[in-house]
């Protein structure tokens, strides 16, 4: 058996202005590294052997973070497979101020919607299609070996692979919303089944 834990990066400095982040390479705010410090905290019993992270700055700096906290020196690995959605033509815009313009029907379809279309940009189920496939490729065999894993990732690569590993319905995966510094822990069997979840 081991442990897979998923934290969504701290708060972000456009995502405390409330902009569409995506791939913007954006740092955390001194909320986020607070966040990201407390995430540390409530992992201090867990036993970590590699971690996994996107490319960018925010994921690298919560990981960061989470190391100082812990002194850990983790052998890490960065992928682009686990980056944020990219939103395309709404990418730098003020979420709140879209949802006036498009209504709040529109507005959820575009922010959580499971194979809705962004123009220049991704759907989740793009975010699925290249996430999962690292998942089950590089890091799935660690775990059923016995190694604990922490990926440090972003809201909608994260909410992706809680679709995959808990197998969500569209709609399921639609309402999900994973919070900024928020902590999913999955104990995951030697055959790479879920054993038992929790939040933190």
């Amino acid at each position: 058996m081991a442990n897979l834990i998923l934290v969504r990066h701290g708060e972000s400095l456009w995502n405390k202005k409330g902009l569409w982040t995506g791939l913007t390479d954006i740092g955390l705010s001194p909320k986020g590294k607070e966040e990201a410090r407390g995430a540390g905290q409530k992992l201090k019993s867990f036993s970590i052997d590699l971690a996994y992270i996107s490319v960018l700055l925010r994921a690298k700096q919560t990981l960061d973070e989470i190391k100082a906290v812990l002194d850990l020196h983790l052998p890490t690995f960065e992928s682009a497979a686990l980056n944020e959605r990219d939103y395309g033509i709404f990418t730098g815009k003020n979420k709140w101020e879209i949802q006036k313009e498009v209504g709040d029907e529109e507005f959820q379809k575009i922010r959580r919607g499971w194979n809705v279309a962004i123009q220049n940009g991704e759907s989740l189920k793009n975010v699925y299609n290249r996430s999962v496939p690292y998942y089950t490729t590089e890091i799935l065999p660690k775990l059923k070996s016995g190694k604990n894993v922490l990926i440090v990732a972003h809201g909608n690569s994260l909410r992706a692979l809680v679709k995959y590993l808990e197998n969500l319905s569209d709609n399921e995966v639609e309402n999900l919303e994973i919070a900024t510094g928020e902590i999913y822990i999955y104990n995951i069997s030697d055959k790479g089944g879920i054993i038992s979840k929790e939040i933190k």
